[in-house]
C-alpha cells in the first residue's frame, strides 16, 4: 500500500489470540510500501504493544521497519 493507513486489531478475537494479532500485524506491515506507515490499533486490555508486538515485528522484519508506540486513541469518538 503506497499510503499511510491504519488497521484495527482491537476487536473480536485479537485480545484473546495473540498469535492472530501478531500474524495480522505482520501482514499489514508487509503490505505497506517503504516510506509509509501503518498504524496498528491493538486491544487496550493488552497494554503497551512494546510488551508483546514490537519484538515480534523486529525479529521478523529486522532493521527494515521502525516502530513507535503512541498511547492515543485515534478514533475521533465523542467526548
Amino acid at each position: 500500500m503506497e499510503k499511510n493507513w491504519s488497521i484495527s486489531l482491537e476487536h473480536g478475537n485479537y485480545a484473546s489470540d495473540l498469535e492472530l494479532l501478531i500474524n495480522d500485524a505482520m501482514a499489514a506491515v508487509s503490505q505497506t510500501a517503504k516510506g509509509y506507515y501503518v498504524n496498528i490499533v491493538t486491544p487496550a486490555e493488552l497494554g503497551n504493544p512494546d510488551n508483546y508486538l514490537t519484538e515480534a515485528l523486529l525479529i521478523y522484519f529486522g532493521n527494515k521497519v521502525d516502530t513507535q508506540f503512541i498511547d492515543q486513541c485515534g478514533c475521533g469518538g465523542m467526548f
